[in-house]
């Protein structure tokens, strides 16, 4: 299985492109400069800059783009759009480390994590941003898409515990009460699906358990 990380030096993407190296897939990383990550091949241009033929035949793209100031939050569209408009009509799928503030807290699904109030002030620009990323993405039924949302405590140096719940659009709890996982363990996901396929033009979600 061939895989491209794009942002491969960030640090979902480094994590992200270790876990698939240790499972020995032949991984790519996608980066703007030099490349820090375990992948020994690489691709280094401006994401904006990718075309079709520098992603064909590989057959899953990791998307670990992340802006994190209210001058860049809106190149969360742009860019994924960018993406999927040079995977459209592929066989290529496009895996997208997500945000938790657009999962759903009801059945109905007509209220997020991020309109609760106890949802921090300072990080709602940024959930506004991803959420108007993922509902951009649900339009594209050109591409083969997966967009995972991480727990709400989203944990760079959280432990590898190696195991994690799968859920769905709502926000799941482990058996603590709790919404947290680390980035490693996120990476067994985002691996896990890129391999299995299971959940083309879905939106996933991940907890530790």
């Amino acid at each position: 299985m061939k895989l491209a990380v794009v942002c491969a030096n960030g640090k979902a993407g480094k994590l992200i492109v270790k876990e698939a190296v240790d499972r020995g897939l032949d991984v790519t990383a996608v980066v703007r400069e030099e490349n820090r990550s375990a992948a020994a091949k690489v691709i280094q241009k401006d994401l904006f800059d990718l075309t079709a033929s520098d992603l064909a035949g590989y057959d899953v793209v990791i998307d670990a783009f992340g802006a994190w100031t209210d001058e860049t939050y809106p190149l969360h569209s742009s860019t994924l759009m960018h993406l999927c408009d040079i995977l459209s009509g592929t066989d290529t799928r496009l895996l997208v480390v997500g945000g938790a503030g657009s999962l759903y807290v009801n059945p109905e699904h007509t209220a997020c994590v991020a309109d609760g109030p106890d949802f921090p002030d300072g990080f709602k620009p940024l959930a506004a941003a991803m959420a108007k990323a993922l509902a951009k993405l649900r339009k594209r039924g050109n591409v083969k898409w997966t967009y995972i949302s991480p727990a709400g405590d989203f944990q760079a140096e959280g432990e590898r515990t190696g195991k994690y719940i799968l859920g769905g659009e709502e926000l799941t709890l482990n058996s603590k009460g709790e919404s947290v996982i680390s980035y490693a363990d996120y990476a067994i996901a985002m691996i896990d699906e890129a391999v299995s396929g299971n959940h083309i033009q879905e939106r996933i979600s991940v907890v530790s358990e």
